[in-house]
């Protein structure tokens, strides 16, 4: 399929959430396709006031001024790496969700038959309440610990360390005794998170994958493929995929919700729904 767009801004945006709310009422299935975009509108910001409340000395000492490149420094210790990635996965994994957006999407969904894929790895499916086995995150999350080699392709929840590294860590520190080991190499722990070849796919990940790819294959008619926040770091994961299984099927609708990414091929804009917008005030609409 042609990677030329189009996006439907002729359409009135009234116009295009009644269209949407058309579609989500006669979908035979939905496919749920989310990525940072979507946790954005639910208020996991990684820059502004957020970073400053949770991150102030980290930005004093080394100068980033955001969450993301602090994932990236290279610390000098892991005392202190663990002491910044602990405070990160606290607050955008256990803690609670800032904004009501993923709990109104299922309101939406809960009754149809659906299914989500998503690149985001911060839980927040699961905290709203969405069925586990209708879920597939494909590069990780923050909740689980991986061998750095890897050894194994095994994964450990992380829950109880972070939650310790962050009580306990002090002058941007963590005490040694909580620097995670690997139970059966002691090569160190690390984040389980796709960013090169040693990401470990445990069996939950496979078996997920499996039930997405079972979802795709064995839904027909009225298949409405939801967009949600998704750029254009890793569109083939989700917005190429899901341009091309519109394409295939004649039925099928394919709606976009983003802030100035709202397109679609030309060969699918006849059943696309383009919305520019957050995200949390589309879904309220839609109601």
């Amino acid at each position: 399929m042609s990677k030329k767009k189009k996006n439907n801004s002729s359409v009135s945006y009234e116009e295009n959430v009644r269209r949407l709310r058309s579609a989500l009422e006669n979908a035979d299935a939905v496919v749920i396709g989310a990525g940072a975009g979507l946790s954005t509108s639910a208020g996991y910001v990684y820059t502004g006031e957020r970073f400053d409340r949770y991150f102030s000395d980290f930005a004093e000492k080394y100068g980033f001024s955001d969450m993301y490149s602090g994932g990236f420094y290279p610390f000098e210790t892991p005392e202190e790496m663990w002491a910044y990635w602990s405070r990160y996965i606290f607050i955008n994994r256990y803690s609670d969700i800032p904004k009501p957006v993923y709990t109104e999407l299922l309101g939406l969904v809960k009754d149809k038959d659906y299914f989500v894929i998503t690149t985001n790895v911060d839980h927040c499916f699961q905290k709203a309440g969405f069925d586990k086995k209708r879920l597939f995150y494909t590069q990780g999350d923050y909740g689980l610990f991986q061998c750095s080699g890897p050894c194994r392709q095994l994964t450990y929840d992380n829950e109880k360390t972070v939650r310790e590294m962050y009580e306990k860590q002090k002058d941007m520190r963590v005490p040694s005794s909580l620097v995670p080991k690997c139970p059966h190499c002691g090569r160190p722990l690390t984040m389980n998170l796709r960013s090169d070849d040693k990401f470990v796919e445990d069996a939950g990940w496979h078996e997920a994958a499996e039930r997405y790819s079972n979802f795709i294959r064995t839904r027909r008619g009225k298949v409405l493929f939801l967009e949600l926040g998704v750029g254009y770091n890793t569109p083939v994961i989700i917005k190429y995929p899901f341009w091309n299984m519109t394409s295939k099927n004649p039925d099928a609708t394919y709606a976009v919700i983003n802030y100035g990414e709202a397109s679609c091929p030309d060969e699918i804009k006849d059943r696309s729904i383009c919305i520019e917008g957050d995200i949390g005030e589309v879904l309220r609409d839609l109601k």
